[in-house]
């Protein structure tokens, strides 16, 4: 088998997605996985995703049963992060509901005992993002950051709350691998 991979999800959240396709971009050994609103999301941004494509596989999320879960079964991927995640993908990853790839790459990565790094889109009762026209102050609900703070006592998941963070944690479980 080749060398383990990381596997990396973009949901619909535009939470900064700029800045942490940049990163993204700097890795090797990566499969990029775009749920279908991180595919419309990442357009509005106005990201040409043929620079990703030259560096990466990208698989959109196209199947009812999303095969490609499978490779954690496999032992291909070392890592998953899902990075921007939207408060829906959390709401649903946290009643362990894997209806979408993203969803499943998630629950399939956890069953695996494969870590995972999570970057939600809603970490504090009052905060900045980014919008497709720059900044903007959000207010997330209650139910949102509940989701937020329960996603954070699942086993084998780490739990961001910036870029900087996100870059940290991603190379120091790059640094820790064999």
């Amino acid at each position: 088998m080749k060398k383990p991979r990381l596997a990396w999800a973009i949901t619909g959240s535009g939470h900064y997605i700029e800045e942490c396709l940049a990163f993204l971009l700097t890795l090797d050994d990566v499969d990029l996985y775009i749920s279908q609103a991180g595919e419309e999301v990442i357009k509005m941004y106005g990201v040409d995703l043929s620079e990703v494509r030259a560096k990466m596989p990208i698989f959109r999320d196209k199947t009812a049963s999303s095969p490609p879960v499978g490779h954690f079964y496999k032992g291909y991927y070392h890592t998953f992060v899902m990075a921007p995640a939207t408060s829906n993908t959390i709401a649903k990853c946290v009643l362990g509901i894997a209806d979408n790839l993203v969803t499943n790459l998630y629950s399939q990565a956890g069953k695996c005992k494969v870590p995972s790094i999570v970057y939600p889109c809603d970490i504090a009762p009052e905060m900045e993002t980014t919008a497709p026209g720059g900044k903007v102050m959000v207010y997330p609900r209650k139910i949102d950051l509940e989701g937020t703070d329960k996603i954070r006592t699942f086993e084998y998941t780490t739990v961001v709350e910036s870029v900087e963070q996100l870059i940290t944690a991603v190379n120091t479980r790059l640094k820790s691998l064999p």
